[in-house]
């Protein structure tokens, strides 16, 4: 009996033994925090980190999520986005507003699980407002917003109408506010009201608050592809990105059948659009209206006598694709692009343009003479003093007068005397119809001018 005793004693203090050291084990297990920024507008590129944040967060199996707030907002469909992104999530979600969480970002904050902020801080003045940043936008917006703020605040067990009059100036709450001014709450007004948790200084402080004391922080960090999409999304790099465009056109359509030119004007086309596709700035549409601007301007040179609609709509075209694949506009809606964003938008797209037409006329008549392109092509003259002949033409063609038969850009095809022979002109455009006249008959190919109309 007495051993029974001992043994049932035995196991119970093994198994109390077991029950403390598992309970130790489980404090001493580090939670999983994960941290990312918004510190800038909330615009298509803001949209797409949150995303992959939030991705990121998952696969590293975060036990809690902080966002450090700091933004005056931006566009409202992004900031819906994410706002519906921050309410999906699984995990808590807990923002630190650093200073400043106004128009999308108090929509942002108020999605969160809890709401801390630092000394000094403040949220609310929710009005939504054009691309200029002062004048408030149509009501349309307005109203959407109201919406989006109620519901939100709604879900999170805050006070649907405080957070409608972050938005609306008509709207009085007794007590917080008056008629005629939008809520912007302090520290002190956010905490008294609801709309936070408390103050802090540090990211450490609102983990503390969760009564978390053993802790690993997780800093969201951008992959080499997204450091590599954020160089080519800098003006400077579009800009030169452009320059190749249209220089590789240009050298294709004077050279057919090299293929470098337009090799190098296709990869610049994809370097450029992709970052922008991917960043949410560049639109399906907006780079189907650059392709049917290459499509008309080759139609007009190589299809149509003349430069007129086909090629002026198909310059429009292009300029349209790569001017708005830089801005976050919606169609043709630039309500909420900054005014500063659509104008470097232009000014870089214009800019490079006028800097590739000026490269190609000076550098093209030097061409030949480059050490490098004497690789690819015969640079040098072969004169018939020295030997050297190639032509099947009768001399007696030279000085004839003729007609273009086709269009001469600078090759093509020319009638004289009812009979059809290849030419070239000087390098000047020759529209079909035009009057030529044989200069040379060196070579496989007549050279002619422009003759008197």
């Amino acid at each position: 009996m007495k051993n029974v005793f001992t043994l049932t004693l035995l196991f119970f203090i093994l198994a109390l033994n077991s029950a403390f050291s598992k309970q130790d084990s489980l404090q001493n297990v580090k939670k999983k925090v994960y941290t990312f920024e918004i510190k800038s507008d909330i615009d298509p590129r803001m949209n797409r980190k949150v995303k992959l944040a939030l991705e990121d967060a998952k696969i590293k199996e975060a036990d809690l999520i902080i966002i450090e707030m700091d933004t005056y907002g931006g566009a409202v469909n992004d900031a819906d986005d994410i706002r519906t992104m921050v309410l999906e999530t699984e995990v808590p979600i807990h923002v630190w507003v650093n200073k400043d969480a106004a128009s999308a970002g108090a929509l942002i904050s108020i999605a969160c699980d809890s709401i801390y902020m630092a000394p000094g801080a403040s949220i609310g003045a929710a009005t939504v407002v054009m691309g200029g940043g002062g004048e408030a936008a149509p009501d349309k917006y307005q109203s959407y917003m109201r919406s989006m703020m109620r519901s939100t605040a709604e879900a999170k067990g805050r006070d649907p109408k405080i957070a409608e009059a972050m938005v609306d100036q008509n709207l009085e709450v007794e007590g917080v506010s008056d008629k005629g001014s939008v809520i912007t709450f302090s520290v002190s007004e956010a905490i008294a009201n609801g709309f936070s948790e408390g103050q802090v200084n540090s990211l450490t402080e609102v983990i503390e608050k969760q009564g978390i004391e053993s802790f690993e922080i997780i800093k969201y960090a951008e992959s080499n592809v997204e450091k590599v999409i954020s160089v080519f999304l800098n003006p400077a790099v579009s800009g030169f990105l452009i320059l190749i465009i249209f220089a590789g056109i240009y050298f294709e359509i004077q050279t057919p059948g090299i293929g470098f030119p337009l090799a190098a004007s296709i990869i610049a086309i994809v370097l450029y659009f992709i970052p922008y596709y991917l960043a949410g700035l560049a639109q399906n549409w907006e780079i189907a209206v650059f392709i049917v601007g290459v499509i008309l301007l080759l139609v007009e040179l190589f299809v149509i006598p003349g430069f007129g609609v086909f090629g002026i709509l198909g310059i429009i075209g292009i300029l349209t694709g790569l001017t708005l694949g830089m801005i976050p506009n919606d169609a043709f809606d630039f309500t909420f692009v900054p005014s500063g964003d659509l104008f470097v938008a232009l000014l870089t797209v214009i800019l490079a343009a006028i800097v590739a037409m000026a490269l190609i006329f000076f550098f093209a008549p030097k061409v030949n003479q480059w050490k490098a392109f004497s690789t690819i092509a015969l640079a040098n003259t072969q004169q018939r003093s020295d030997g050297y002949t190639s032509t099947s033409y009768q001399s007696d063609l030279l000085g004839k007068e003729g007609v273009a038969h086709t269009r001469l850009m600078p090759s093509g095809k020319i009638l004289v005397e009812d009979e059809v022979y290849d030419a070239y002109s000087r390098g000047e455009f020759i529209d079909k119809g035009e009057k030529v006249i044989v200069i040379s008959t060196e070579g496989t190919s007549l050279k002619v001018k422009k003759g008197k109309a």
